[in-house]
């Protein structure tokens, strides 16, 4: 495994190239202490870049929602996007836009500190293995909830939001499993620890109302494919035993694009042809 921190390559930093090593922060930054700091996760598809206009989009929403105010443009942004993917001659890969609070103070107002931006994008084909995607990946429930939009900014992307994603992945990993299947506030089913999920049943579609985690925009394009083929989709809150009727599961986002889900502790699915039709038109849609 190659590190992050030792990459060939540039990252853009602040306005300007830097080669990757180089692209450093000073360890007392405000986005390190107190997780003033944002971000996102793009898909290149044979050079291009899915979605990108609502990726940026939204990391400016997520900055704002922070009180980070950007200083560049939306344009700017997704023009040096672009302009990185292909000075890095990236094919199929991933970007990570990341917006934090710079080191001018290190308490917890830091209004006046400096907003920091970088672009890194590297070569990246799928998150999970082929073989495990095409049996599906095993779930469990995380003891660790997604918490309400008056304790957290849930609506953002923020780094901080992450903490317990982390921790429900790693618990689930040392179980035997692949990812954790995580609960809200409520008790409501919500999502995995970054993706979306959606059940079918009697050809169906149900997927979690996001009113406490993001609306992801692979979550968006999965509905709109699911929509335009007479699929109906049902957005609503479910508890835990909603799971002993679904025939098929499958989890949604910029990294998992969409992948089977085979168990979710004790409750067993199919990878089914509801699933199958949606990953076939998702592969067509982000070559378009």
């Amino acid at each position: 495994m190659i590190s992050f921190a030792n990459r060939d390559g540039f990252i853009w930093f602040n306005g300007s190239y830097k080669k990757w090593t180089d692209s450093n922060i000073h360890i007392l930054n405000h986005g390190l202490h107190y997780a003033s700091c944002v971000f996102e996760g793009i898909r290149v598809y044979e050079t291009k870049i899915f979605k990108l206009d609502e990726h940026i989009h939204r990391l400016f929403k997520s900055a704002a929602i922070l009180d980070l105010k950007i200083p560049y443009s939306i344009d700017e942004i997704i023009s040096k996007t672009v302009e990185l993917v292909d000075k890095e001659k990236i094919t199929n890969g991933y970007i990570r836009p990341v917006v934090w609070r710079g080191s001018e103070k290190m308490a917890i107002s830091a209004i006046k500190a400096s907003t920091n931006i970088a672009i890194a994008a590297w070569t990246w084909p799928s998150y999970f293995s082929p073989d495990l995607i095409d049996k599906g990946i095993k779930l469990t429930v995380s003891k660790w909830k997604r918490p309400s939009p008056e304790s957290a900014p849930t609506d953002s992307k923020a780094a901080g939001l992450y903490m317990i994603c982390s921790l429900s992945k790693h618990e689930a990993e040392k179980d035997g499993f692949d990812d954790a299947l995580m609960m809200d506030y409520r008790n409501y089913i919500a999502e995995a620890t970054g993706a979306n999920i959606f059940f079918v049943k009697d050809k169906k579609l149900y997927t979690p109302r996001p009113d406490c985690f993001l609306n992801g925009i692979t979550r968006q394009s999965v509905i709109k494919i699911a929509k335009d083929n007479k699929i109906q989709v049902i957005e609503d809150h479910f508890n835990l035993d909603f799971l002993k009727d679904c025939e098929e599961v499958f989890l949604t986002g910029t990294a998992v694009e969409i992948t089977p889900v085979a168990s979710i502790d004790n409750y067993n699915f199919r990878v089914g042809e509801t699933t199958k039709f949606l990953i076939e038109n998702f592969k067509k849609l982000v070559i378009l």
